[in-house]
């Protein structure tokens, strides 16, 4: 009995190590991965548009510098957007101020009669909190001058590796293939070819998703008439972009800026009503439809592994968290020793419950449709 126990405890020790090593790899390391994690996503989204150039008598480089200024002067126009829908709302800053003291006041007021906490007490208490605040101002700045020096390698290094990548692509192909050679080479090359279309199908399915949501949200906002319908319709579309802690904090925001800048408290209720209903949309109708579910992941293991990206990585780990668990599903379901990590992470089931997990979560099982090929060939793919 023994003998028959230890190779499975060796194996899942194995497993288990090297579950921790990439975590650890990835904690560390962070700085440099993450860009290039994004790197890989962005590469794998313009190389349909880097093959289309070049069937249609590009060079390989220009064609790929010209798909990548395109990717970026997108990402340029939607950062421009937001940064003049930010100057107008910073335009009304003293308006916003004298409302935000006004019920900073109605709120201490209400707090004294019910709680009993005089005024005094209260001011007191924010002026104690200030304080503190000041005194940690020293590490506030240094992790402020880390976060803007995070984003700017993310400037740097984005489109160096994105070129690289592409440049590469061939080569790197090679390798990952000569490197499981004892594997069988029509596995890997499928492997690889799914890998990709996921992270493609993810990135498109995101944008479109983000793009109708944006719509719908300034629709919404628009007809209810309410300040700075297409910033806060913008930042929720945006928010919505990472899993479950997106949807939350655009909630809060929208509600929190509507709170401030509006005289009439329904405006709250009804902001919330139509992010509520522009988000069961969302999650029941527009990501079934835009992104698929052939990969199906479960709610509980999304829901940890999000939140496992953010202890690593931030939100950006949030974000890479779910392509990045589709791409393991579609490794450990075509390597024997590791199909049952795969069954662990999927949602094969289509009961009751699972259609109701799915519901609640929202972005639990909503990970690309990779179209099935037949062993795909070697391609200059």
């Amino acid at each position: 009995m023994t003998s028959q126990t230890e190779p499975f405890y060796k194996k899942l020790s194995l497993n288990l190590i090297s579950l921790a090593l990439l975590g650890a790899a990835l904690y560390i390391g962070q700085g440099i991965l993450v860009p290039l994690f994004f790197a890989i996503l962005l590469a794998t989204l313009l190389l349909p548009v880097t093959n289309f150039l070049q069937r249609i008598r590009f060079p390989k480089v220009p064609a790929i510098i010209l798909a990548i200024f395109i990717s970026l002067a997108l990402i340029a126009g939607v950062i421009y957007l937001l940064s003049t829908q930010v100057a107008n709302f910073l335009e009304d800053s003293d308006a916003i101020k004298t409302r935000l003291n006004s019920l900073i006041h109605s709120l201490q007021g209400w707090i004294n009669t019910t709680f009993h906490i005089s005024t005094g007490k209260q001011n007191q208490y924010l002026k104690d909190t200030a304080e503190n605040m000041k005194d940690s101002g020293a590490g506030i700045v240094g992790q402020t001058v880390v976060n803007i020096t995070e984003a700017l390698s993310y400037v740097v290094f984005l489109p160096v590796y994105t070129f690289l990548l592409l440049f590469y692509k061939d080569l790197i192909k090679r390798f990952i293939v000569s490197v499981f050679e004892s594997t069988k080479e029509e596995n890997v090359v499928d492997i690889l070819h799914e890998s990709r279309t996921i992270g493609q199908h993810y990135i498109l399915g995101l944008l479109t998703d983000m793009t109708l949501v944006f719509a719908l949200n300034s629709v919404g906002f628009l007809i209810l008439g309410i300040k700075y319908p297409i910033f806060l319709a913008l930042v929720g579309a945006l928010l919505n972009l990472v899993p479950y802690i997106g949807m939350l904090v655009a909630n809060v925001f929208c509600m929190l800026i509507t709170l401030i800048t509006s005289e009439n408290l329904s405006d709250v209720v009804w902001v919330a009503v139509i992010l509520a209903i522009v988000q069961f949309i969302d999650n029941n109708f527009m990501m079934p439809l835009i992104v698929g579910n052939r990969v199906r992941i479960n709610a509980l293991v999304t829901i940890v592994g999000v939140i496992i990206g953010g202890a690593l990585c931030g939100i950006s780990g949030m974000f890479l968290a779910i392509p990045g668990i589709a791409v393991l599903k579609v490794i450990f379901d075509r390597v024997e020793s590791l199909k049952p990590w795969g069954m662990l992470l999927g949602d094969d089931t289509d009961n009751k419950e699972s259609k109701i997990a799915a519901a609640v979560t929202g972005k639990a099982s909503k990970v690309p449709k990779a179209p099935k090929v037949a062993a795909p060939k070697p391609s200059k793919d």
